[in-house]
């Protein structure tokens, strides 16, 4: 993280992010911008204009998107670099929605909604069919595929206060 990097994140937090930890802190302008430190990497998240953001980065479905795909296409390139298949492009192509689950039974109150991702694959490269179908299998078994695949635990505290 740079040096003006660094004091803005000391500033926000009382101290820069430990090693392994992403911290996300309000801007401080418009309702939802926020930004992102991850060790040295900087980014920004907002929501769009039309949920009241300003629209000045992604919104959290969007980064999570940008997440599976930069994973797909990182797995896939670790896997024909070892296999030595002449893989030359990969593109990813994500789409996100929610839909109300069609068997919501003991739900009544709030009918249940199933998150949906659409998750198209582009290869590029003189590969077989075969090749193909093994880099498909692959995309699935990528850390983030199979994160969000599983039943997760999310453990949240307050930090205390000052």
């Amino acid at each position: 993280m740079s040096e003006g990097a660094t004091g803005t994140a000391a500033k926000l937090f009382g101290q820069a992010p430990a090693p392994g930890e992403v911290v996300v802190a309000e801007v401080g302008f418009g309702r939802y911008a926020q930004v992102v430190y991850d060790g040295k990497h900087r980014l920004t998240a907002d929501e769009p204009v039309e949920s009241g953001g300003l629209d000045t980065g992604p919104s959290p479905y969007r980064l999570l998107l940008a997440a599976l795909g930069a994973c797909t296409s990182m797995t896939l390139r670790m896997y024909a670099e070892r296999k030595k298949w002449p893989l030359r492009h990969v593109a990813v192509r994500l789409r996100h929605s929610k839909s109300h689950a069609q068997d919501s039974a003991g739900t009544e109150d709030k009918p249940a909604k199933i998150d949906h991702i659409e998750r198209e694959i582009e290869l590029s490269g003189e590969l077989s069919d075969e090749q193909r179908r093994r880099l498909l299998e692959i995309a699935n078994k990528c850390p983030v595929h199979q994160t969000l695949e599983r039943r997760n635990e999310i453990v949240t505290a307050l930090r205390p206060a000052g």
